[in-house]
């Protein structure tokens, strides 16, 4: 997953932030118990204000996390 992240993440870049966090990590305990993150890869598309929009598990073709982008950015 990491070269689709990491080449939507240029893509975006300035209209979307990308955040990355290791659930093995304890520093991202508040994280884990926030969005319920317990499997890697998972991803969360949260908005500005914190309210998850979608979530995925697993493998995400880069077309499918563009989708949901785009439902949210002006």
């Amino acid at each position: 997953m990491a070269p689709v992240v990491h080449g939507l993440e240029s893509k975006y870049f300035g209209k979307v932030d990308f955040t990355y966090l290791d659930i093995d990590d304890a520093a991202n305990a508040e994280y884990k118990r926030q969005f319920n993150f317990r499997y890697q890869p998972q991803f969360f598309l949260v908005d500005g204000s914190g309210v998850i929009h979608k979530e995925w598990i697993g493998y995400v073709p880069d077309f499918e996390l563009e989708a949901e982008f785009a439902k949210l950015i002006n």
